[in-house]
């Protein structure tokens, strides 16, 4: 008896768990696949595709990115489909093997699905993925850009089975990679793998150049050098018949750089930036500018991120008036805490310069 409940407890414990990975057959085989929504969402809202890397699953990738939290924090949601094992572990069919596996058609078999029940937008359709998850998002960026708002491949190469292919269309791209990759190199060589894998990120750039129809000389910018982390990340800014930005990671490695509080930048608030952003591509949303005070996200949980062209003295006040915090900051992107705040709506106004936005705290 003692034995049988021990069984009963520990399948409620993994039940929750199991609950959360769904399937959709797609070529006869039982895909998986989880979804979260942003809570207490209704209608149609944007929706973001994470794709993972080689040999990777999405319950291990929920763990690490915690994509409920993304998903509430930008209000989108949130899909990470998985990969079959075709003896090489879960792999992508992004042109790197031989295989009749359709996973384009089994990722877009499944945005169907999703307007069809009227959940998602189709004017804000955002992929991103890292490692063979960026290969894959180049893949769905050459064939269905004309189905596609945005991509952001992180340390994925275009193979060169797919360089000779002309896009479908103008897609907003954003390319993250770092210089000393020895997975998959900058260049486009392996340490790991041997051999070239594809396009080097100088090469990607000259393909999405020529298919968004982008100028050749690009906006570069740093951003502050602002933790110990040994990386520089440099953006060029490109403008075309659809954007393309170029974060070029000095020294950094194979990894997803998730938070603003140890590096310089975190690769989601980016990639977020760059998809709302109006910068010559009309995404379906916008991020609001205030004059010289951008923050985001808005509304926020618990806290925002403000980008300051100068110094400035913040301060926080609530719909009585009265002043709750304030802040001396430098130029720069600063991160600040608002989880002690009760929910409601709050004004932010540089003493300075007099700029101001209004802030939404959801919870």
């Amino acid at each position: 008896m003692r034995r049988i409940s021990i069984l009963l407890s520990l399948l409620l414990l993994t039940l929750p768990l199991m609950a959360q990975v769904q399937t959709f057959e797609w070529q006869g085989k039982q895909r998986q696949y989880l979804i979260k929504s942003p809570a207490g969402h209704t209608g149609s809202v944007p929706v973001l595709y994470f794709l993972h890397g080689l040999g990777d699953n999405i319950t291990r990738l929920d763990n690490e990115f915690h994509f409920q939290q993304i998903a509430d924090r930008f209000g989108w949601i949130v899909v990470v489909p998985q990969a079959l094992n075709e003896g090489y572990g879960t792999m992508w069919n992004a042109g790197l093997m031989n295989s009749s596996t359709d996973d384009a058609g089994f990722l877009l078999a499944l945005l169907d699905t999703l307007a069809a029940r009227g959940s998602v937008n189709l004017d804000s359709v955002f992929f991103t993925g890292f490692s063979m998850g960026g290969f894959m998002t180049h893949r769905m960026a050459i064939e269905h850009g004309d189905r596609i708002t945005a991509c952001a491949p992180v340390s994925g190469l275009i193979t060169h089975s797919l360089s000779n292919r002309q896009a479908v269309a103008p897609v907003k791209m954003l390319h993250i990679h770092g210089t000393a990759d020895p997975v998959v190199g900058y260049d486009g060589n392996s340490q790991y793998f041997g051999g070239n894998l594809g396009l080097g990120a100088e090469a990607i750039l000259d393909y999405w150049k020529a298919a968004d129809n982008c100028t050749d000389e690009p906006v570069i910018d740093t951003f502050p050098d602002l933790r110990n982390d040994g990386l520089r990340f440099v953006r060029y800014t490109y403008q075309g018949d659809a954007p393309l930005q170029h974060i070029k990671v000095i020294g950094g490695n194979h990894t997803w750089y998730h938070s603003e509080e140890h590096y310089d930048i975190g690769y989601m608030t980016e990639i977020y930036k760059f998809f709302t952003s109006n910068n010559g591509g009309n995404t379906g949303i916008t991020q609001p500018t205030h004059g010289s005070l951008r923050l985001w996200p808005n509304p926020t949980t618990g806290s925002i991120t403000v980008e300051l062209p100068k110094k400035s003295h913040l301060e926080i006040i609530n719909m009585l008036g009265h002043s709750v915090a304030t802040y001396q900051l430098q130029p720069g992107t600063h991160h600040l805490d608002l989880t002690h705040l009760p929910k409601g709506l709050y004004l932010i106004k540089d003493k300075i310069s007099g700029t101001q936005s209004k802030v939404l705290k959801s919870h």
